[in-house]
């Protein structure tokens, strides 16, 4: 059975993280800190399977990416924390910009993972992709109104749309990647055009949208693609038949779909980096690979890495080739867009 840590943290911030881990001050050598914005039963598999393979051990630390983002900075050069895990490129972009983050080198890391799902200087690593598709009701709207991001602003989808808030992060990156293609004016433009066509204020996550749409509540929102195949392959019969109800379209035209990625990156005040790059390494093993999207439904970033269940049914589509930097760089610009379009 795992060891867990003897020291409680205390405080508000910290009692969010319930069952969280921390490190005594005599550390044994050979034992890494993770602090992570995940909370699946395949990671704590992970760990053991790292563990196991190294002899290194894995302490653990789950919250959201917030309170993580938060408690680094609190604890400051005295941070137990050897790595962060976090879902978004402009998250871990974020924790870059704060300097929670370190450079490092690796030509294991460098081999294993393509140059546009990597910070330049090492800073972060993808070490899963996920698309941010359209979900639509095919009764309702048909597959070529919905095809691309920009279609979403036709007067055609008015009171047919469904979103969650402009503030959650993966609508932020989306937005900032448009900045990116389209520039700000049309940005800001398609955004407007967006919620003049919404059904209801935003609310929920990416399952709401699902759901929304199934109760016949909209015709099309915008998720990432592993909520929608979480409920297509769940044990529930009425989850299945929310899925069932409701299409999958991957925006091709122009750039191609919106990829993010879930990613790691080495902590700024690591008390074992070597230790740390090790388990990054790990993570872009077979075994590694497989238990990091076994239970999220993402898309391995190594090739040749088995596909959760699930994956095999969605189609192939053409990736963005935006660089994921940039989803940080106008992470700013792209909230006050969304601000001034009145999308909450």
């Amino acid at each position: 059975m795992r060891d867990f840590l003897t020291v409680v943290f205390c405080g508000a911030i910290l009692a969010a993280c319930g069952g969280a881990e921390t490190q005594t001050e005599n550390e044994p050598a050979g034992t890494i800190n993770v602090y992570s914005a995940r909370h699946y039963d395949s990671d704590r598999l992970m760990y053991d399977k790292f563990e196991e393979q190294t002899g290194i051990r894995v302490r653990f630390r789950e919250m959201s990416s917030n309170l993580l983002f938060e408690t680094m900075k609190s604890e400051g050069a005295s941070s137990p924390a050897d790595i962060v895990i976090a879902a978004d490129a402009g998250t871990l972009w974020k924790f870059q910009d704060a300097g929670l983050l370190r450079p490092v080198e690796s030509d294991v890391l460098n081999a294993a993972i393509p140059e546009k799902f990597r910070e330049p200087d090492g800073h972060w690593y993808g070490l899963a992709k996920r698309a941010r598709i359209i979900v639509y009701d095919p009764d309702r709207v048909s597959e070529e109104q919905v095809g691309e991001y920009g279609a979403l602003a036709d007067e055609a989808l008015k009171g047919e749309l469904c979103m969650r808030s402009s503030s959650n992060i993966y609508n932020l990156s989306l937005m900032s990647e448009l900045v990116e293609r389209w520039g700000e004016d049309e940005a800001g433009e398609w955004a407007e055009s967006v919620v003049s066509n919404f059904s209801r204020d935003p609310r929920g996550g990416d399952t709401t949208q699902v759901e929304s749409i199934a109760a016949g509540e909209c015709s099309a929102a915008l998720i990432n693609h592993y909520y929608w195949v979480r409920m297509a392959t769940s044990r529930s019969e009425d989850r299945r038949a929310m899925a069932d109800a409701t299409a999958l379209a991957f925006p091709e035209t122009g750039d191609g779909t919106h990829v993010n990625i879930t990613g790691a990156g080495v902590a700024a005040n690591a008390p074992n980096p070597d230790a740390a790059l090790a388990f990054l390494e790990f993570l872009t093993s077979k075994d590694g690979q497989e238990l990091l999207v076994s239970e999220t439904k993402e898309f391995p970033m190594v090739d040749g890495v088995k596909l959760p269940d699930g994956l095999e049914e969605l189609p192939d589509f053409i990736e963005s080739a935006v660089a994921l930097t940039k989803l940080g760089e106008n992470q700013a610009t792209a909230q006050t867009l969304y601000d001034r379009a009145g999308w909450n």
